[in-house]
């Protein structure tokens, strides 16, 4: 019987056959390439592993982790194309197939795409199946306005971020409401802004309110100190800069700051701002 693909499995090394690690795989054996095992492994250790085939159709573990495994949904960048499918990084040394019969239309090389990755039991190999916003349905939906989310990106948009709000519904990023692109597979905190007709609904990042604005009033204090006192951050530095480094918006940035000078925690500088006390720039 072949073990389970696509899952990771931990299975214990039998052996070393030149630079290939042989692991024992149910009443099977597995080559483990050396390129693809943790440093300092020896014989008898037990490893997490992911079981694929190869280009040619041989059973190989790799022990580096997919972005996804079968069963789970994830955005996978598209690495190539042809007439049969796309092929797209999963993590692994194999791409992952697309079929054309599982998507509505062919992605260009260097797009994202929703994906579910699962077993064909018919090629017996793994494959991706495109998803699309109607298996997120906002039909019956619960969620309020300033309600806290999940958000994980399903796909970008002239407008914005199409989002998967709490794994179940569609919520719209807009592009004024970001300063840095959206990465996929990366969960993050965000709140319902607006709930419209038709179940339409308006999602921003971060935390609502004065909560939100205390919260990055903590961090902005964090940083300075971390920073020996001054950062050369102010209200004439670049917004996507802003971004990178407090992961704020410059309104909420220049609040905060406005906050801490009010406060006399901070002194605002014609080329930053310093902590109060610290008598001199590094």
């Amino acid at each position: 019987m072949q073990p389970e693909l696509g899952k990771t499995l931990t299975l214990k090394v039998k052996n070393k056959l030149n630079t290939d690690w042989v692991i024992q795989a149910g009443n099977q054996v597995v080559l483990l390439p050396e390129e693809e095992a943790p440093h300092g492994l020896q014989i008898g250790d037990f490893i997490s592993v992911i079981l694929y085939l190869n280009t040619k159709g041989e059973l190989v573990a790799s022990a580096q982790p997919a972005i996804a495994e079968v069963g789970q949904n994830a955005s996978l960048r598209v690495v190539a194309s042809s007439e049969t499918g796309a092929f797209l990084d999963w993590g692994l040394p194999k791409d992952l197939f697309l079929p054309r019969t599982k998507q509505k239309r062919m992605p260009e090389v260097g797009e994202y795409v929703f994906v579910r990755v699962f077993f064909d039991t018919f090629s017996n190999r793994l494959a991706a199946s495109a998803l699309e916003e109607d298996l997120f349905s906002n039909e019956n939906h619960q969620l309020k306005e300033m309600q806290l989310v999940k958000l994980k990106l399903f796909k970008s948009t002239p407008m914005g971020y199409l989002m998967i709000v709490n794994n179940q519904h569609i919520g719209m990023l807009y592009n004024n409401e970001v300063f840095a692109a959206v990465q996929p597979n990366v969960e993050l905190e965000g709140y319902v802004k607006k709930v419209k007709e038709n179940n339409l609904i308006d999602v921003v990042l971060g935390k609502p309110g004065y909560q939100k604005v205390g919260d990055q009033t903590q961090q902005i204090l964090q940083l300075l100190k971390e920073a020996n006192g001054y950062l050369p951050y102010h209200d004439k530095s670049d917004p996507e800069e802003i971004y990178r480094v407090f992961g704020m918006s410059k309104k909420n940035f220049k609040m905060c700051v406005g906050n801490l000078f009010r406060e006399k925690k901070i002194q605002l500088l014609s080329d930053g701002i310093e902590l109060v006390g610290k008598t001199k720039k590094p």
